[in-house]
């Protein structure tokens, strides 16, 4: 009975188990967690990550060009017993080749002017990999804010929907009762029950669209695909038109902007590649210390190598039937290039500053008149609902207010995410 008892409650514990495993992580995030949590976990910000530690890796690499290298040999030779004959007239000598072993160590380096400008190219490179990686990040983080807004204002396109089909399905059922006394038409009934069956397909249609977007969150989240997503940030928290307006008369400080500042460092790299090219003309140094020690396995043995020994020397390159020099002008023009590709990128930028100031000053404007919008077809919607109840509104004007409500949500909505999308814009463009 016991064993029976004990088999039941091991087979239970394994299917909560088994029930437990299978459940979907559910993850309740606030606007803020939500991009902390993209920054550690999404793909794109590991790889930025990595090219930051890939370039530090090659600086350390061009540096230990420069740094001595030590390597260590030994050498054995046996001659196999053979013995070396030495004829002194009537007589001769034999002399055995004992076998010998030669240990050697040799430090050694080498500098010339290419490999110091290189690490100095390297640090520039670390420079670059560093902004890129901050840029990933600005990105990941109005990534993950856009789509956090989208789901939030398609939400609130489900409720606004939802409110409007209970609406309407109590007109519908309000006026088939009508129509089962003879007090009106089925023509007008059926127009309402048409109207009911359009707005079950737009909220259908917004929930899969929702699904979608919740999908995108997962992936911008670098989250595991069968999670479950809890928004906690309220879109009023995070649309703040006030906030928005201040960052109009903010400014534009170009220096601050990443793109701006990769131009700075790519035409800094070109004004090293001049350098570098120069340097084909500068003389390597190099020195070395080797250290020798002969064994002798035998009995005889003659050791002429000297044990210590030093060396340096000094290369200069002199005739290259005009490679340098050409090296030299095409690093020179390739600089040029670079500096007026920053300059071109400069007034590029204060014209999309000039833009984006423009499109956020245009959204806020709109939301302002969608918002007044919304509100007024709503106290329309009510005024024609309450006098269908009692006769005084046609099905026309009910299916017409429905209509309008509908797309005064549908441009409020828009209205709002207009906004969002230019104060990001905006946002990125001054990093702020």
């Amino acid at each position: 009975m016991r064993l029976k008892r004990l088999t039941l409650a091991v087979a239970l514990t394994a299917m909560w188990l088994s029930a437990s495993a299978q459940q979907p992580t559910t993850l309740r995030l606030t606007l803020e967690e939500a991009q902390r949590y993209a920054v550690e976990h999404n793909a794109s910000m590991q790889n930025a990550d990595l090219e930051v530690k890939k370039a530090e890796a090659d600086r350390w690499k061009t540096l230990s060009s420069m740094l001595p290298s030590v390597k260590a040999g030994y050498d054995y030779q046996n001659m196999c017993g053979y013995k070396m004959e030495m004829h002194m007239g009537p007589t001769s000598i034999n002399i055995p080749m004992d076998p010998t072993g030669n240990l050697s160590v040799t430090a050694s380096m080498a500098v010339n002017g290419a490999m110091i400008v290189a690490t100095m190219m390297q640090n520039i490179a670390i420079e670059m990999s560093d902004i890129t990686r901050r840029q990933t990040e600005q990105t990941t983080r109005s990534n993950v804010k856009n789509v956090y807004v989208s789901i939030l204002v398609m939400e609130r396109t489900v409720g606004l929907l939802d409110s409007s089909l209970a609406n309407m399905e109590r007109l519908a059922e309000t006026s088939q009762e009508s129509v089962n006394v003879g007090a009106a038409e089925q023509v007008d009934a059926d127009k309402l029950q048409v109207q009911v069956a359009s707005l079950r397909s737009s909220i259908n249609s917004t929930r899969r669209s929702l699904q979608a977007l919740r999908n995108t969150m997962l992936l911008q989240l670098g989250a595991e695909v069968d999670a479950q997503l809890e928004l906690t940030t309220a879109m009023e928290d995070i649309l703040n038109v006030e906030d928005a307006a201040r960052l109009l008369g903010k400014g534009f400080d170009i220096t601050k902007n990443y793109n701006y500042q990769l131009l700075e460092q790519s035409e800094k790299l070109a004004k090293k590649q001049v350098t570098l090219a120069w340097m084909d003309f500068s003389p390597t140094l190099s020195a070395y210390y080797q250290y020798s020690k002969k064994f002798h396995y035998g009995e005889t043995g003659m050791d002429m190598t000297p044990p210590n020994m030093v060396g340096a020397s000094i290369s200069v390159p002199l005739l290259t039937t005009g490679t340098r020099v050409a090296g030299v002008k095409s690093a020179k023009i390739a600089y040029e290039e670079s500096v007026n590709s920053r300059k071109q990128a400069e007034d590029g930028l204060k014209v999309q500053y000039n833009q984006l100031s423009y499109d956020l000053a245009t959204a806020l404007e709109t939301y302002d008149i969608q918002s007044r919008n919304l509100e007024l077809t709503q106290r329309v919607f009510t005024n024609v609902t309450e006098k269908y109840r009692y006769g005084r509104a046609s099905s026309l004007e009910v299916t017409t207010a429905s209509t309008d409500i509908i797309t005064a949500q549908s441009n409020y909505i828009q209205a709002v995410m207009n906004v969002v999308s230019a104060q990001i814009a905006l946002e990125n463009l001054l990093n702020n």
